[in-house]
């Protein structure tokens, strides 16, 4: 039968229109995966009283203390995993001597040779902790930080911060190094850290120091230093760093891996201690001010207690602020409120010109000093481009050609072939 191969010809015709037609694209997945959302951090959440700690399934419970106030932190990312009275204004004793060192440090190289005189060892106050810095001997300025750090002594700041400026330019300078660092609630009035009306810091604010200074090497080396020999014209004598944590003497045992930092006493601030360690990859600061009972080492049992919770609750807590440097949460509020107070005013004025003036800038050019708009050519090249159809949207003009094309040789092949036939 003739028609047969008409019908062939067809049929083979429509599946190569058939196979030319473009396959609807199935849906598109996103080049690029959608990151994880962040997790909030409320930042005024560190000015709420008591203690602050967001858990996990499975996170260890935060060790009860007697301390007015403690953080612990990460010392590399900042993140705080947990907090009590973070911001509470406390005397910080000797602790004070972290940012005397983070602003005295850069004056002078530790080689560097000085003479001390009489002048710069007067207003040392009473009781004060001293290495035995004497007038008329030279020391190096290694040996004075060590004096600072191991044995907190009052007499090597003095010495120190009259090399660099002066008493008070060091307490201004000191201050302006606390505002750098984002630690507010610092109030310097002696850099030695010995009692004086009105000198205040917090265990958040001690926090900051400390992991300002793990990051300078010298700091490090000073703070972590155990044992030295402290010169005394001809001969010396050996010095015991104060911070137990980091020496395991007198009752307390040493924390595996403390890289050290500084602590302190006054009968006004009590114990208090700031301390840094490593474990697995991960270092932790830690402040811990005044603790309530336990007696005089209580301040380095409970600053074992935070680090020992803060390595084991490693990605089981999370963060409830952050030790970098940022906006004051406690300004925030009043800020919001006194822009939103100039929108709402700014709202205002712009209804009221729109009523009188709106009109007549539609009529006028640009006001005089906006800034003027460049009127260019634009080139075929920079005009908008029309997207071009995909998926079944484009198939479809081809498919109704295709029909079209292969109705249209059917029907011929018909005439031709089939009316010989018949």
């Amino acid at each position: 039968m003739i028609v047969t191969p008409a019908v062939r010809l067809a049929a083979a015709g429509a599946a190569a229109l058939l196979l030319a037609l473009p396959v609807p694209a199935a849906a598109a997945s996103p080049v690029e995966p959608t990151p994880p959302s962040r997790s909030f951090v409320d930042p005024a959440r560190l000015d709420r009283s008591g203690t602050q700690v967001q858990p996990l399934r499975g996170a260890p419970e935060v060790p009860s203390l007697s301390a007015l106030s403690w953080v612990v932190a990460d010392a590399v990312t900042g993140e705080v995993l947990a907090a009590r009275n973070a911001h509470k204004p406390l005397p910080p004793a000797s602790t004070l001597k972290t940012l005397f060192a983070l602003t005295a440090l850069p004056h002078h190289e530790a080689d560097e040779r000085h003479t001390v005189a009489d002048a710069e060892l007067t207003g040392i106050g009473e009781g004060s902790s001293l290495v035995g810095v004497k007038e008329g001997y030279t020391y190096k300025v290694s040996d004075l930080w060590n004096g600072v750090f191991l044995s907190s002594g009052n007499d090597a700041v003095h010495v120190l911060a009259s090399m660099s400026g002066g008493w008070e330019s060091m307490t201004k300078q000191m201050q302006e190094k606390a505002v750098s660092l984002g630690a507010r609630d610092t109030h310097v009035v002696s850099p030695d850290g010995y009692d004086a009306p009105g000198q205040v810091s917090s265990a958040y604010d001690l926090a900051v120091f400390g992991r300002a200074g793990l990051q300078d090497p010298d700091f490090v080396r000073y703070c972590s230093t155990r044992y030295a020999d402290f010169p005394a014209g001809s001969w010396s004598y050996g010095i015991a760093n104060t911070n137990r944590l980091l020496t395991g003497s007198n009752g307390v045992a040493r924390y595996p891996g403390l890289i050290g930092v500084k602590n302190g006493y006054t009968s006004n601030a009590g114990n208090t201690l700031v301390a840094a360690a490593r474990r697995g990859g991960r270092t932790l600061v830690i402040s811990v001010m005044n603790p309530q009972a336990g007696g005089g080492l209580a301040v380095y049992e409970e600053a074992r207690e935070l680090l020992d919770w803060g390595f084991e609750a490693s990605g089981q807590v999370r963060p409830v602020g952050s030790l970098l440097p940022g906006k004051d949460p406690r300004k925030a509020a009043g800020t919001a409120q006194v822009r939103a107070a100039g929108k709402t005013q700014s709202a205002g004025e712009t209804r009221g010109a729109d009523r009188t003036e709106g009109p007549l800038k539609a009529k006028a050019g640009p006001e005089v000093g906006a800034p003027a708009r460049a009127v260019t050519e634009r080139k075929p090249h920079d005009m908008p481009q029309k997207a071009a159809p995909s998926g079944t949207a484009a198939g479809l003009p081809l498919a109704l050609v295709g029909a079209a094309l292969g109705a249209a040789l059917s029907l011929w092949l018909w005439r031709r072939f089939g009316a010989s036939g018949n």
